[in-house]
């Protein structure tokens, strides 16, 4: 479920375009709002964490010890879908599905940190960045969980797909995001 592109698919379906030449050229929600239409951005990121949250689900129910497994999975089929050549998105909508199958706390505590830093900032990567930071601290020195290097590896990744997004940060060349 991972590798469904959603974001591919409903710029195809309503608009009759291909997302990867508009924007970013990314599949992910972010770049569905660059098309203009805020319906198809905000499914787009509706569905990408939803298609996290079926399989995880499923899997706590009949496989609990593959839950970490089953998490990663679903985020590496993201960021490289099979259909797509192994060219996704950069995982946070399906992060976020992820952290409130895991623990709704912890999504809950991402979804904060994401809007106050978009408020402050209006970069939705560095938003991203600094709520998947938050994550693995928090869960370490809170929560006290064996788990928290799952969390890392999350941020590590995430860090990993917006590479370019920190290049263009850091060279104050990032564009702002509208998600209103």
């Amino acid at each position: 479920m991972g590798s469904i592109p959603f974001g591919f698919l409903l710029t195809k379906i309503f608009l009759k375009k291909d997302i990867r030449k508009i924007g970013s050229g990314n599949i992910g929600a972010t770049n569905a709002l660059r098309t203009g239409n805020k319906i198809l951005g905000y499914s787009t990121l509706s569905l990408d964490i939803i298609k996290a949250v079926i399989p995880i689900l499923l899997i706590s129910f009949y496989f609990p010890d593959y839950i970490f497994i089953s998490s990663l999975s679903v985020f590496l089929g993201h960021i490289f879908p099979i259909w797509l050549k192994f060219k996704g998105g950069k995982g946070v909508a399906t992060y976020v599905g992820i952290l409130f199958c895991l623990n709704h706390i912890l999504g809950i505590i991402f979804v904060i940190v994401w809007y106050l830093t978009y408020l402050i900032s209006k970069f939705s990567s560095l938003s991203s960045l600094v709520a998947t930071l938050i994550i693995p601290i928090y869960q370490f020195y809170y929560m006290n969980d064996q788990n928290y290097y799952f969390y890392v590896i999350m941020f590590i990744l995430i860090f990993f797909t917006h590479r370019e997004n920190i290049k263009r940060l850091i060279n104050k060349t990032e564009s702002k995001t509208k998600i209103y």
